[in-house]
């Protein structure tokens, strides 16, 4: 059994997470990738692929993390 104490640690980085993931996906935010200047290249697919691999990723890190203990 954890102690109490990393079992809240543990949701506290999950409740990060969510919030990390509201504002990387907040409508101002990906408004701003939208309108950058292009040359050729399609901002807002790419930004909106690499967010959601860094929130996967995170989210892969902090479970494998918990499980392993």
């Amino acid at each position: 059994m954890k102690p109490s104490g990393a079992k809240s640690r543990q949701s506290e980085r999950l409740i990060a997470l969510v919030a990390i993931a509201i504002l990387l996906f907040c409508p101002p935010l990906i408004i701003v990738v939208d309108r950058l200047p292009s040359f050729n290249v399609g901002w807002l697919p790419l930004y909106l692929f690499s967010a959601w691999a860094v929130v996967i990723g995170l989210t892969a890190w902090l479970v494998e993390r918990r499980a392993g203990r």
